[in-house]
């Protein structure tokens, strides 16, 4: 039979969209300037994110410009030239019920509206068809035919030159020309407005209220922003509140079924959409989902090709497995300050872990799992003491949902509890060095107390280490009694066991705990005994030379600041020699206190810059903050009142996330009392009062970059700056105060602070 021509300018068969099309804005206009730019653009993702629904709502859009819905571009000027390009309209072709290569052709010419029951092949109808039309060719669910597919599509493009394609699939054609476009979930704000309509369409008295507010966005994040999903949970709110939607999320597969009636059937449940990608997966690639379903977040190679690979999954086929998971949209690749990581949505992880626990190997992979994550945190431990300190950071910062999978793992068991007190202890670097004391204590806590003596007497160790770092991170959080509770348990089991790295660790976060307590003798006496025993154990890493920092705050607060700045440039050389950032900043926070003293405001000011920046690399809040306030003493010497007080107005909010503001030490204290006083005397009580309260509202990242940059030149002062009132009293304690003795710095009061 003789093919049907088609008139020219007709619209196409796109369906008309029935329930609205909510958000992508942004999306929907660079879906258009790629069709722009390219002959084949290919929308890629996961089973639900919402693929078909934006390319048929960028195909709609192109229809519309090519029927001359839109104006033209500009008033007399020439048509829109959508209105050339889609002349002969805008055609989709659903492809997801297509699974035999041979009605491949065949279903694109019946949507087409093309019959013809010649002997010529298919393709060569399509072709000729093709040749002399403008059209945009939209293709849906083609991913068991991709291979198929993509030899059609290729062929038909170099034949009709007229021709564009857009298509929607997990996984891109992979044809030269081809723009592939990633498509991620909702954000936030367009996932509710999306949940919002479609529950407000399923039952019309529904709205949004400050009562359901919360509980409709968490569902939303709970769901990924994945529009199938969120379509199927407003289903359920015509029958449960947003609260029992949660509640019963657990068995989310379950929950969250019966879409519309007149949708694909594999959109007919969160588990059937997932589901259909499963089922075109092989079973290598099927069994790599299942077994990747282990991990809770980002992961890169080598920890999947650890935990992932067998007999029945060899090590070296896990990275083109990968692959092909990464072009069906099962994975996404991520750019992380880490290197490349991989990661699935959360409903697609759950499918996988189904998988997993029906293959009767969840216990297993979650084991591997577990010990590859004690290996990094090992080897992350020992290379802390590095130059790639900062890498090491950046690592355990990405892989930290897999720390804490790994942790609970360990807790799981009651005999594996001495393997989670060796991982929580093993991270003290990360606790306590990057910013995380609140959870380091909530991991240090739950695997002591979940100690029921069964691990035996050849895992002492593992509990001497966690009860060490748990006394350390207490005292940084001002918590004096658990500090010295577990500090004490951990020197006498060291003791017991004969364990003296344990006890120099116990001895010296014992002498911390006195110097933040104001007993500087003590202080001294522990930290110099617990540096004897680092050497005699042979021990040297960034908890030594902290040790050493440590006991140079207790002599520089007790006035010896020779003492105090010949441990600290030993540590200083050292921590250079070794590639050491962290441990270095708290030595140039002591060596610009002495410099403070001397009267070198230049000086400490040059180190307290390098302090805070190396502080707020590591996040350590602690650090930083302890800078800051001498930054603000620096300043304020330095005839800046003004700046000073905003200084110190915005360390205040910086203890909240650390504990009790400067530990209730006295010592620590003095300088921010200092500053107060003097800034106060220069600016009035009311207007020193308003620059704090202005220093209080900048973000972390602007009063870094603020201290950083340091005050703005001010004019020659009209007269000298004030001396300190109660600097007499303040010199009979028996203490250094920095910035103490008398100063006629350069500089006068400036004005109000900048911004």
């Amino acid at each position: 039979m003789r093919q049907r021509p088609i008139p020219r300018r007709t619209p196409g068969n796109l369906p008309s969209d029935l329930s609205g099309f909510v958000g992508r804005g942004g999306e929907l206009s660079e879906l258009g300037r790629l069709l722009d730019a390219s002959r084949l653009v290919t929308v890629t993702g996961a089973g639900g994110v919402g693929k078909t629904r934006l390319v048929l709502a960028a195909a709609r859009a192109a229809a519309d410009a090519a029927a001359g819905a839109l104006p033209p571009a500009g008033a007399g000027g020439p048509a829109d030239p959508a209105q050339e390009r889609y002349c002969d309209g805008v055609w989709l072709v659903e492809l997801a019920s297509v699974r035999d290569p041979a009605l491949l052709e065949l279903a694109l010419a019946e949507a087409l509206g093309l019959t013809d029951q010649t002997t010529r092949p298919p393709r060569t109808v399509l072709a000729e068809h093709l040749a002399e039309r403008r059209l945009l060719l939209v293709l849906d669910g083609f991913e068991q035919l991709v291979d198929e597919t993509a030899d059609l599509v290729r062929d038909l493009l170099r034949r009709s030159p007229g021709l564009r394609v857009l298509a929607a699939g997990r996984r891109p054609l992979t044809l030269d020309g081809e723009l592939s476009w990633p498509l991620a979930p909702l954000d936030p704000e367009e996932a509710l407005a999306l949940l919002i309509e479609r529950t407000s369409a399923a039952d019309p008295s529904f709205t949004l209220t400050e009562a359901n507010r919360a509980a409709l966005a968490e569902l939303c994040a709970r769901l990924d922003g994945l529009p199938l999903a969120l379509e199927l949970a407003a289903g359920r709110l015509r029958t449960l509140s947003p609260a029992q939607v949660l509640s019963r999320l657990e068995d989310r597969f379950a929950l969250l079924t019966g879409g519309s009636r007149g949708a694909l059937p594999r959109h007919r449940a969160l588990r059937t959409a997932i589901g259909w990608s499963h089922e075109l997966c092989t079973a290598g690639e099927r069994l790599l989902w299942a077994r990747l379903s282990v991990f809770a977040g980002p992961f890169d190679l080598d920890a999947a090709e650890y935990v992932c690979a067998g007999p029945d999954l060899p090590v070296d086929s896990v990275l083109d497995l990968v692959g092909e998971l990464l072009g069906q949209s099962l994975l996404v690749r991520e750019e992380t300050p880490a290197g490349v990581r991989y990661r699935m949505l959360e409903s697609v992880r759950i499918y996988g872990a189904g998988w997993l626990e029906s293959l009767g190997d969840a216990r297993r992979l979650r084991r591997r799992h577990r010990d590859w994550y004690m290996g990094l945190a090992t080897w992350c431990e020992l290379d802390w003491f590095s130059p790639r300190q900062e890498e090491v950071a950046a690592l355990v910062e990405a892989e930290l949902p897999n720390l804490r999978l790994a942790l609970e793992c360990c807790l799981d068991e009651p005999e594996e509890v001495h393997l989670g007190q060796y991982l929580a202890g093993t991270l003290w670097f990360f606790w306590a060095g990057c910013g995380r004391l609140t959870e380091g204590r909530h991991w240090l806590d739950r695997t002591l107390e979940d100690d029921l003596g069964l691990a035996g007497a050849e895992y002492e160790s593992s509990r001497l280490k966690a009860l060490w770092v748990l006394g350390y991170v207490a005292a940084l959080q001002g918590d004096s009694v658990a500090s010295m509770s577990a500090l004490y348990e951990c020197r006498d089991g060291a003791a017991r066991s004969e364990n003296p790295v344990a006890g120099a660790y116990a001895v010296h976060r014992m002498g911390c705990l006195a110097l933040i307590s104001d007993d500087m003798t003590r202080a001294g006496e522990l930290l110099g005994s617990a540096l004897e025993r680092y050497r005699e154990a042979g021990e040297l890493n960034s908890n030594v030379l902290m040790c050493q920092v440590e006991l140079a705050m207790a002599l520089a607060f007790q006035g010896e600041l020779a003492g105090a700045l010949s441990l600290c440039r030993e540590v200083r050389d050292i921590c250079e020699e070794r590639g050491e950032r962290w441990t270095k900043a708290y030595a140039l926070y002591v060596l610009a206190y002495a410099a403070l003293d001397a009267g070198g405001t230049a000086e400490a000011r040059l180190l307290l810059a390098e302090c805070v920046a190396i502080n707020h690399t590591f996040r350590d809040l602690v650090g930083l903050v302890l800078a800051v306030e001498l930054l603000a003493l620096v300043t304020v010497a330095e005839g800046h009142p003004a700046e000073a007080a905003v200084l110190q107005g915005a360390a205040e909010p910086l203890w909240d996330g650390v504990g009790m503001r400067l530990f209730g030490s006295g010592y620590f204290n003095a300088p921010r009392l200092m500053c107060q006083e003097r800034a106060g005397e220069l600016l009035g009580a009311e207007r020193y009062a308003s620059c704090a309260r202005h220093g209080r509202t900048l973000p972390l990242d602007a009063l870094v970059e603020r201290a950083l940059r340091g005050p703005d030149p001010v004019p020659v002062p009209a007269g000298p700056l004030p001396r300190p009132r109660g600097a007499t009293e303040r010199a009979e304690r028996p203490m250094a105060h920095p910035g103490a003795k008398s100063r006629k710095p350069a500089g006068s009061p400036e004005g109000e602070p900048a911004g």
